[in-house]
């Protein structure tokens, strides 16, 4: 298993996905929810550009709660 502090600062959906062991789609979806719900649920992504991105900080915090 990857430990979160041997991630890079910032993940692409699929590695965040990768790491949860979840399915692309999956993955996906919850970035979805992040975003609708003004961060309160899902997958915590910032957007650059056209391209999301998961901050390893974001997903150790999702890990930990």
């Amino acid at each position: 298993m990857v430990e979160p502090s041997n991630l890079p600062d910032v993940l692409t959906v699929e590695e965040a996905a990768a790491v949860l062991r979840i399915s692309r789609n999956s993955a996906y979806a919850l970035a979805r929810q992040w975003r609708e719900s003004d961060g309160t649920i899902g997958l915590p992504v910032i957007a650059l550009g056209r391209n999301l991105r998961v901050p390893r900080v974001g997903l150790e915090r999702l890990l930990t709660s």
